[in-house]
């Protein structure tokens, strides 16, 4: 097939883990044959040289579109929303004038009006990967008119697409709930982990080790975006009882987002700053050395569609405590990591201090992650479920072309219904 894909991080541009997804994705849709293009933001900051506007990276064609003038900052999310999608859309009419699409698929609500306005000029099956909600990210609510609009718009998406893909059962069950989808329209797709990528050879790991801890310290790590969701608070208020129970601890916190300088003041206020090190941003190798170098793995999550650094941190052999939420619960069932009640520091420094505590059942814990991983998370499987995906779309776009009349957008677009929508759902 020749897929069309629109998101708004990819490499070297990588935020949170949907840039790694895309990127896995289309590499594994190339390797099976398929003829991916990509087209997503620019890349012009950072250590590295600018990215090239247009490439063949992996076996991919990568699009990468400059910010229109006047450049409007991030923080003005909606503006610089529309102006992001007007880019997306132009360059992927232009690949769509060029080649002969089966399929477009849109990767959140980022990418909405460009994949809805390639839909319809082009007659092409969309497919939307939903990867996290609004309405999930506030714990059941939406607190002010921006997260209103963007549940508005994830909602528009979802009813844009031929077929939605969620990235785990409990996502399944959210998006059907709070966007009023038939369920068979949803269909469950996992993430996926490179296996191989993540096997890195003993010596190099333990001297890796050896630059960041002492030969009696344990390590502990978190990897993701620093937002409130993603619960590195608790981790921070049960660091002290961990401690002691197993001596020197040292928490690695890798990633950065909007809640990073409070989570700093958190540590300066518990005076942990002696025991905890904010990385930043860690590219793909010297993320994987810390998840190899741990002695624990940390998805302390509040709200997690699926949790793809529980499987990254699985497959390094690293044992993972994750919160019992949303994907993670699938992850870490059957005794593939320890969980715990999110937001509940007591019962996490307990888990947290028996895995340090009883090798025994670290040991069988890695075990077991192992074995779950090669067996649900393989990129392989993920790619050809992808396809299936697409494929129905397709059969379903072409046996209702000409012979329906689509439906009129039904009333809950507006802020109003929304709301009414959102109450229904909780």
């Amino acid at each position: 097939m020749r897929v069309l894909m629109l998101t708004w991080e990819y490499p070297p541009r990588v935020v949170g883990g949907l840039g790694r997804h895309c990127a896995a994705l289309a590499r594994n849709l190339v390797a099976q044959g398929h003829e991916v293009h990509v087209v997503t933001r620019d890349h012009v900051t950072g250590d590295g040289p600018p990215a090239p506007g247009e490439e063949w990276l992996e076996g991919v064609h990568v699009v990468r579109v400059a910010e229109a003038p006047p450049v409007i900052p991030f923080q003005d999310l909606v503006p610089w929303v529309l102006a992001f999608n007007n880019r997306v859309q132009t360059a992927a009419a232009k690949l769509a004038r060029r080649y002969d699409f089966d399929v477009v698929h849109a990767h959140d609500w980022l990418v909405a009006y460009a994949a809805a306005g390639i839909k319809e000029a082009f007659d092409l099956p969309l497919v939307a990967t939903v990867h996290a909600t609004e309405y999930g990210r506030h714990q059941g609510w939406l607190p002010g008119p921006m997260n209103k609009l963007i549940h508005q718009v994830e909602w528009w998406l979802t009813y844009e697409a031929r077929r939605v893909i969620a990235c785990s059962r409990y996502m399944r069950e959210q998006v059907e709930d709070i966007f009023v989808l038939p369920p068979e329209k949803v269909d469950v797709v996992p993430n996926g982990v490179a296996v191989r990528d993540f096997a890195l050879p003993d010596d190099e790991v333990a001297a890796y080790r050896r630059t960041l801890v002492g030969p009696r310290t344990r390590m502990v790590v978190f990897a993701g975006r620093l937002e409130y969701e993603k619960g590195v608070q608790t981790v921070l208020e049960a660091l002290q009882a961990v401690r002691g129970g197993v001596g020197p601890v040292k928490f690695f916190i890798a990633g950065i987002g909007t809640y990073s300088d409070e989570l700093k003041r958190r540590v300066r206020e518990l005076g942990l700053r002696r025991h905890v090190h904010f990385t930043g941003f860690l590219e793909d190798q010297h993320l994987r050395l810390h998840y190899a170098a741990a002695d624990v793995a940390v998805a302390p999550s509040i709200y997690e569609p699926f949790g793809l650094v529980a499987v990254e941190a699985m497959a390094c052999g690293t044992p993972v405590v994750a919160g019992d939420t949303g994907g993670l619960r699938e992850i870490v069932a059957g005794g593939s990591g320890l969980s715990f009640p999110p937001q509940d520091a007591e019962e996490l420094a307990s888990a947290l201090t028996r895995v340090l505590t009883d090798d025994a059942l670290a040991q069988r814990m890695v075990a077991r992650a192992r074995r779950r991983i090669a067996e649900r998370y393989d990129w392989s499987s993920v790619a050809a479920a992808t396809v299936d995906v697409y494929a129905r779309a397709a059969r379903e776009e072409a046996a209702l072309a000409g012979r329906e009349q689509r439906p009129a957008l039904r009333p809950i677009l507006h802020a109003a219904p929304i709301l009414e929508l959102g109450e229904a759902a909780g």
